[in-house]
């Protein structure tokens, strides 16, 4: 297995207290690109599907797929502080979701029980990345597919920039936001020869990366 020397933290650690509060209220403020992916994900999955959303952070995502259909849904997110958040905000939503605490290196799921899996914008902060692609592949059906979106280690500054503007945040926020993605988030980021070479070693029959000037959509067939 190979193992990429990347800024990682040695170990998965979740975000709690006050800073997973302030991360689900910063997250909330963008409800409508949750909106707009649940649409594309429903859109493609059969009636009854089993979703697994690894990172599921505050729940934005997994509560509004739930509320465009009749689909099995389990939130995971190593934050005790996000897991909370996301159930109580799912009761108010009156939706049905599933949100479990635990690392996505080693699933809290059995083999061969989910239909689709996302891993949007957390990909980047795993310690053990091969194991998680790993832990998905064991988790999905035969035919069952992935989806990784993610930052990537050589994303155009400009499209950062333009990314960070449109979400809308005080002057203050903004340098702050771009003082993470020059400090740590971009050199967590992999580059398409990396995820490449994972993807090489792991059980998928079919692998699609694409990529804009900011970052890559990974589709994995099972």
């Amino acid at each position: 297995m190979t193992t990429l020397t990347l800024l990682k933290p040695p170990t998965d650690s979740g975000m709690e207290g006050m800073s997973a509060k302030e991360y689900a209220a910063n997250t909330a403020e963008r409800i409508r690109e949750y909106m707009t992916l649940a649409q594309r994900i429903g859109a493609q999955l059969a009636p009854g599907s089993a979703v697994l959303e690894v990172g599921s952070g505050s729940g934005n995502f997994a509560i509004e797929l739930a509320r465009l259909g009749a689909f099995q849904i389990t939130g995971l997110d190593l934050s005790r502080t996000l897991v909370r958040l996301a159930t109580i905000e799912a009761a108010k939503a009156k939706v049905s979701v599933e949100f479990l605490e635990g690392s996505a290196s080693s699933l809290p799921c059995p083999a061969r029980s989910f239909d689709f899996l996302l891993c949007r914008a957390a990909f980047k902060n795993f310690a053990k990345p091969e194991q998680v692609l790993h832990e998905m592949s064991r988790v999905l059906r035969p035919g069952g597919r992935a989806l990784i979106i993610d930052l990537k280690a050589d994303a155009a500054q400009d499209a950062i920039s333009q990314h960070i503007d449109a979400m809308g945040l005080s002057t203050v926020k903004r340098i702050l936001t771009r003082l993470v993605f020059k400090s740590m988030l971009l050199k967590r980021a992999y580059t398409r020869e990396q995820f490449q070479q994972m993807l090489g070693e792991i059980s998928f029959s079919k692998v699609e990366i694409n990529e804009d000037a900011m970052g890559f959509e990974i589709w994995l067939t099972k």
